[in-house]
C-alpha cells in the first residue's frame, strides 16, 4: 500500500516512487515488477469510515483503494495449504502467567 496519496499533487511523482519501490523489491529479489502496489491515503479512508460506519464500495474513493489492496492480497498471496488430517503439533515458545486465567504457553503450530 502506497500511502499518503492525497498529500502529493503530482501524478509523475506517485510513479517515481513506486518505481523506487519495484528498484528496491528487485534489488533485494523480489519480483518488483509483478507485486502489486495500491495507491491511497488510509487516514482519509478511515475517516470515511468513521463519518459513515455503513459505507459500501463504491461510495467513497478512499474506502475503494482499500477494497482494492484487500483484493490484491486476497489474488496474490496464496493460501497456505493446511494439514488438516495430521496431529496438532505446537512447539510452546514461552509461557505467561495471567492473573485470574492461569498459565498460558505461546507458540508456533506445525
Amino acid at each position: 500500500f502506497l500511502n499518503k496519496e492525497d498529500q502529493v499533487d503530482d501524478p509523475e511523482l506517485l510513479e517515481l516512487v513506486e518505481l523506487e519501490i519495484r528498484e528496491t523489491l528487485d534489488n533485494y529479489e523480489f519480483e518488483g515488477d509483478n507485486i502489486p502496489i495500491v495507491p491511497g491515503s488510509a487516514l482519509l479512508a478511515l475517516e470515511a469510515l468513521i463519518n459513515n460506519p455503513q459505507i459500501k464500495k463504491g461510495e467513497d474513493p478512499w474506502v475503494d483503494k482499500i477494497y482494492e489492496l484487500m483484493n490484491q492480497v486476497d489474488t496474490y498471496i496464496p493460501t497456505p495449504e493446511r494439514q488438516t488430517e495430521k496431529p496438532f503439533l505446537m512447539a510452546v515458545e514461552d509461557v505467561f502467567s495471567i492473573t485470574g486465567r492461569g498459565t498460558v504457553a505461546t507458540g508456533r503450530v506445525e
